[in-house]
């Protein structure tokens, strides 16, 4: 009997410690640090930290779980009818560690999980000194419910993660009930700076083409202009329409020519002026990093100055189409983390303010089909916020048959859907960034035809801008044909609807 009292005078106060700090984590519900959430729709369940909050708002993409530290996203990829399944997708969406100077792997492996394969990576990155409460530590679960479904659970903090395989070994996968919660509508809202001052000719070119009752008006990629104004004016006179709106493209290369934006100016061409963070022949694989480690500060001011000697509007369109793989500044590259792109943009946002810049209109602007085209790519994952944009910009090509894999799409099949989907997501102006039709597969004339025939009923569309351009293959022949002077037929259908 006294050894008993012995034992539990001994046991005591290691009972009282443990009640007093919480019991050691497991995955159980009834476990208080842990919170069960289930999403019926999605067809899954799991545990979180019970000091985190759920945001859903968006399931169709992904749901959020998160508190001032950590965020878990949980997504779900449905691969029937695509070229992918699930362990493509795993494979394809973990390249980015294949740079191992900035990328830091932990473990990377294949396991089970209630039966069901799950792969898992753990890494980290070195910390951006740009960005406040940096997520810079990263785990992910990719588990497989069969061949072409597939969940993942994607998890950063601003500290080492430790509990990780807790939150994955209590995922079930679920008999999917209900329907899917709707997308908000407008969804692009976010705490955004205060209202920026804009120039009298900079608000004038904003309530003049981008208003609500703005008719739509035509813009030109043409690839000499406006260094030159010569062949866009031979042009301009063949079809008899002069393009309000012209496309310069710059890069890290390069300072804001300010001279041919002059030239643009006096012919009466506003500019879309379109930024991609990378270089010609340099390595860019760290650039966000980079960026937001304040690597190009100097030459970032010198383009916001040089921005603003020129002095009158420009449309600003910053890392366009940054959903597709083939943009260095994808989050293909960079841990998956479309916060990044996000936070790269409102850091270059923020230099313009510091410059006092008063005559740049921002261009968010995705393209129309996500690669790789995985839920944690979805293009409104890198919307930086209503206070940061002022036009949402639509791209879609129809890139003809030249590639194994592509079709022919005419104009109507190409945006109906896309318009409708950001009419909805947004109530910003929206424009037509770039566009065009490929030669080769079908017959281009009636494309345009079709496009001039259907324009019109997208109202809210205010700006188009054709790509006048040529794509090459690897051995430089023409892939994409997309100039309007290729032939007399594709000038004459331009003039023949410009007119009306």
């Amino acid at each position: 009997m006294h050894k008993s009292k012995s034992w539990f005078y001994m046991v005591l106060p290691i009972l009282l410690l443990l009640i007093m700090n919480g019991l050691p984590h497991d995955t159980s519900a009834a476990n208080s640090t842990y919170t069960k959430y289930v999403n019926s729709a999605r067809g899954y369940q799991l545990n979180y930290p019970s000091d985190m909050k759920v945001d859903d708002s968006i399931q169709q993409i992904r749901t959020i779980i998160q508190d001032e530290q950590t965020q878990i996203e949980i997504y779900y990829d449905n691969f029937y009818t695509t070229v992918h399944d699930a362990n493509k997708y795993i494979n394809y969406s973990n390249n980015f560690i294949a740079n191992k100077k900035d990328h830091f792997v932990e473990y990377n492996k294949n396991t089970k999980v209630a039966g069901k394969k799950v792969h898992i990576l753990k890494w980290y990155r070195n910390k951006v000194s740009k960005v406040e409460n940096d997520k810079n530590y990263y785990f992910s679960a990719e588990i497989i419910k069969n061949k072409y479904e597939i969940f993942t659970i994607f998890i950063k903090s601003t500290q080492p993660i430790k509990n990780e395989m807790d939150i994955v070994k209590s995922f079930k996968i679920l008999k999917p009930s209900g329907n899917v919660k709707a997308m908000p509508s407008p969804l692009f809202k976010e705490t955004a700076p205060e209202s920026k001052q804009l120039s009298e000719e900079t608000k004038a070119v904003l309530q003049q083409y981008f208003s609500n009752d703005s008719s739509l008006t035509w813009g030109i990629f043409e690839p000499s202009a406006p260094g030159t104004m010569t062949k866009l004016n031979q042009i301009e006179e063949r079809v008899n329409h002069e393009f309000s709106f012209l496309i310069r493209y710059s890069d890290l290369d390069e300072q804001v020519p300010v001279q041919e934006f002059m030239n643009a100016y006096n012919e009466g061409k506003i500019l879309e002026l379109t930024l991609q963070t990378s270089h010609s022949k340099l390595d860019d694989s760290s650039i966000f990093y980079d960026i937001l480690n304040g690597k190009y500060d100097e030459y970032l001011y010198q383009y916001a100055k040089n921005i603003k000697e020129f002095g009158h509007p420009v449309l600003f369109r910053l890392n366009n189409e940054m959903n597709g793989d083939w943009c260095v500044y994808s989050s293909y590259y960079f841990s998956k983390d479309t916060d990044l792109y996000k936070e790269v943009w409102k850091y270059i946002y923020g230099i313009f303010e510091n410059e006092e810049i008063d005559n740049v209109l921002w261009v968010w602007n995705p393209n129309h089909d996500s690669m790789p085209g995985f839920a944690w790519n979805h293009a409104v994952l890198y919307y930086p916020g209503d206070g940061y944009v002022d036009i949402v910009g639509l791209t879609a090509y129809n890139t003809g048959t030249y590639y194994p894999g592509e079709k022919w799409t005419n104009f109507y099949t190409l945006y109906q859907s896309l318009y409708s989907e950001y009419v909805a997501l947004s109530a910003k102006p929206l424009m037509i960034t770039e566009f065009g039709s490929n030669s080769v597969g079908g017959d281009k004339v009636q494309w345009i035809q079709n496009m001039f025939s259907h324009i019109d009923k997208f109202q809210r569309i205010k700006v188009a801008i054709w790509w006048s351009g040529t794509d090459w293959d690897s051995k430089g022949n023409p892939a994409r044909i997309y100039r309007i002077d290729e032939t007399e037929a594709v000038l004459d259908v331009f003039k023949l609807n410009l007119q009306k």
